[in-house]
């Protein structure tokens, strides 16, 4: 569903209708939100780096081998295939 609601709300915004300065006003509140939403990620994302690093520095401590276990697992899983482009996904 998101992704009729975002095609709606950019046909709205581009369509001859709408005057350039709600147009600008539109890509600049959307530019501001997205801008909070990629702090949050980032911020989500040191949390669970830093709750890594200490299961990784439990596990070194109870000798567990990691290393030698990524390189089994990345010799046995299968061929990644690539993502597709965000545009492919829209």
């Amino acid at each position: 569903m998101p992704k009729k609601e975002a095609k709606k709300e950019e046909s709205k915004m581009d369509s001859p209708g709408a005057s350039k300065e709600e147009q600008v006003g539109f890509h600049k509140g959307s530019l501001s939100t997205l801008a909070k939403e990629r702090q949050e990620l980032v911020r989500i994302v040191q949390i669970v780096e830093q709750l890594m690093q200490l299961h990784l520095a439990s596990l070194k401590e109870l000798g567990v081998d990691l290393e030698k276990e990524a390189k089994e697992a990345m010799q046995s899983a299968p061929p990644k295939k690539p993502e597709k482009p965000i545009e492919d996904m829209l």
